[in-house]
């Protein structure tokens, strides 16, 4: 992984992740560069302020740049800088406490630009409203061309603090876009503007919010109800196997990054780093959860874990994971395979040193995790149509 921050893993965490979802390099630097040479003897909640303050600055110049090439005639240019800017915002926003008053202004800031980065690119993705009990889940569809056929659909949901514009920045709509796939990004509870702006918490029976996408896209008349998937990443390796497992009409599923047991991971960290193992990180998991405080959130987390959920799935699976995981152990990745039980067809990659993509959900090298996903999901479906629609067998 890419480590401009001496002993900073979750600030370069951070770095790669801006890098995967469309960030550029050079301009990644002009935000961590400052932050090199100054702030050293700062405490940590200065630091990171610090470094909110840097990545806005980037983030608010690749406006103003926005809005002069707009203003000449270049929409396309402006569109792109505007996804960067979403990019940089959302990088700075997600590292502050929740009670930080200039968060709130940076993620607005986020999400008024990817909606006018859309609407300058003429991007084929839409925003959408998915229907959830007395409120509705946002989320981004993109959909393929019209055809004479019913297109399948992969549903993508967030982690513990990702958001959907950073699922969409990483490009793998659009790599399965090209294979005339279609895809429903999604910010579940606990995620994103779920919980920011609907104060919509997460809960351990997610296959709740797989109904809910499930419902969203039945009622689409251009996509095959039949081939529906479902990929979660990071804390979504226990949000989307625990879907698959209790919503019958998934199809097929991914796990980027197994949680097997994420409860038994928190409770680790309490005994292993005490309660600051980062910064607002234990405030950050209770407003995810819904929880007044940490024991209430220690209680819970011990519910949620795969055991007894994973030889339930029954389509389809594929566990991806990275081999030197320093947030989620491989071996967890072991175990929800080996629990694949009902699956007919269980499949699992772990990506090494040769080929990249060993850190948390592939930060190091998401391309190589992103392509291998895309692949599985194109020959998985090209099996799976042959069962739904046999008529089709044969005919070009």
């Amino acid at each position: 992984m890419f480590e401009p921050f001496p002993h900073k893993y979750v600030w370069n965490l951070s770095v790669n992740l801006a890098l995967s979802v469309g960030g550029h390099i050079g301009e990644i630097d002009k935000a961590c560069r400052p932050l090199l040479n100054e702030g050293n003897d700062a405490d940590e909640d200065a630091q990171t302020q610090m470094f909110f303050e840097s990545w806005c600055e980037l983030a608010e110049t690749l406006v103003e740049l926005a809005n002069e090439d707009e203003a000449a005639g270049r929409p396309r240019s402006a569109g792109a800088k505007l996804a960067r800017a979403t990019a940089y915002y959302q990088t700075a926003e997600r590292m502050q406490a929740r009670t930080f008053a200039p968060r709130r202004a940076a993620y607005a800031a986020s999400l008024a630009s990817f909606d006018r980065h859309l609407e300058l690119t003429r991007s084929p993705a839409q925003k959408v409203e998915v229907p959830f009990g007395a409120e509705s889940l946002p989320g981004i569809l993109i959909r393929p061309p019209a055809t004479a056929r019913r297109t399948p659909c992969v549903i993508f949901w967030n982690g513990l603090d990702s958001t959907k514009e950073q699922i969409f920045g990483t490009g793998v709509a659009q790599e399965l876009l090209a294979r005339g796939i279609g895809s429903l990004i999604v910010d579940t509870p606990g995620s994103g503007e779920a919980l920011r702006l609907r104060n919509l918490t997460a809960s351990v029976a997610t296959e709740s919010w797989a109904t809910a996408c499930v419902d969203f896209l039945e009622d689409q008349p251009d996509i095959d109800p039949q081939l529906i998937g479902l990929v979660a990443w990071s804390l979504g390796g226990y949000y989307g196997p625990r879907a698959t497992a209790f919503e019958p009409r998934l199809s097929f599923g991914v796990a980027w990054g197994s949680n097997y047991d994420w409860g038994q991971v928190q409770q680790q960290r309490l005994a292993n780093q005490g309660d600051r193992p980062v910064p607002h990180y234990w405030d950050h998991v209770q407003w995810v959860w819904g929880c007044d405080n940490l024991d209430d959130f220690i209680e819970l987390s011990e519910s949620i874990n795969l055991r007894g959920v994973a030889d339930k799935i029954s389509v389809p699976y594929l566990v991806v994971h990275g081999e030197h995981d320093r947030q989620i152990d491989v071996g967890y990745a072991h175990q929800l395979y080996a629990d694949l039980t009902s699956s007919p067809a269980p499949a699992l990659k772990i990506f090494g040193d040769r080929e990249g993509g060993v850190e948390h959900c592939s930060v190091d090298n998401m391309l190589v995790v992103r392509d291998y996903i895309c692949d599985w999901i194109d020959l998985t479906l090209a099996s799976l149509e042959d069962t739904a629609h046999p008529s089709r067998q044969g005919v070009a």
